[in-house]
């Protein structure tokens, strides 16, 4: 594999350098976050080993400028720092997995060829359909440049739709995506929401995206952008 291993303290970056090129593979090195950053672009990695803490952008701000620019390689984000908080930030910019230091190496080198067998495919941070974009980590959602605000549950529904987009989906798929087994008033409410939903989403803006399937369930149109009839 071709690796890139970002990692400001020399020491480390070394150690990593030699245990990887003595594994068989091609590695480079970079030394802070603006680097990595360029470099990441500028070369298709199976493989990316980031710190969490580097001079200039940190780990985080790099995998999601990476994500944003169509950068999709695997990256495995190392972290000194343990915590529930750190890891989520982490995966949450686009990380694939992490490992907390000190490691071991066999491990490293375990998480680095399961990345590598998913191969850099596209696994975009938000969602996007037509205008409608929705961010799962900062639970804010947008239709083109005007943010909406919705309620938990609408949140929850634009979500289950916009991971489907132009599938039809029954009010029992509806129900067990975006409500839980112990809810027990299921006769309309799947109804009520996408009713919410539309007056959110679609006609502030004139638009209609959520569509009837009759007698079946309910429909995100894949552009998500279609003119009020």
């Amino acid at each position: 594999m071709r690796i890139l291993v970002v990692e400001d303290e020399v020491k480390m970056a070394g150690l990593l350098h030699r245990g990887l090129t003595e594994d068989g593979h091609v590695v480079d090195v970079a030394g802070s976050g603006d680097d990595a950053v360029w470099m990441g672009q500028a070369v298709e990695y199976d493989a990316i080993v980031l710190d969490l803490m580097l001079p200039g952008v940190d780990g985080v701000g790099v995998c999601r400028r990476w994500r944003e620019n169509g950068v999709w390689s695997p990256v495995l984000m190392l972290t000194a720092r343990n915590s529930v908080d750190d890891r989520v930030a982490g995966l949450d910019a686009g990380a694939d997995d992490y490992l907390a230091k000190p490691f071991s190496f066999a491990e490293l080198l375990a998480r680095l060829r399961a990345l590598a067998r998913r191969g850099a495919t596209e696994r975009p941070v938000g969602l996007e359909v037509g205008e409608l974009r929705l961010d799962p980590a900062t639970r804010q959602v947008w239709r083109g440049e005007a943010e909406i605000t919705l309620s938990g549950k609408e949140f929850a529904l634009l979500e289950t739709f916009m991971r489907r987009p132009g599938d039809v989906l029954s009010r029992v798929y509806l129900l067990e995506h975006a409500w839980d087994y112990a809810y027990e008033n299921r006769s309309n409410v799947v109804d009520v929401y996408v009713r919410y939903l539309r007056e959110k989403i679609d006609r502030p803006f004139g638009r209609s995206s959520l569509e009837t399937a009759r007698g079946v369930g309910y429909r995100l149109r894949r552009d998500a952008d279609g003119a009020s009839r």
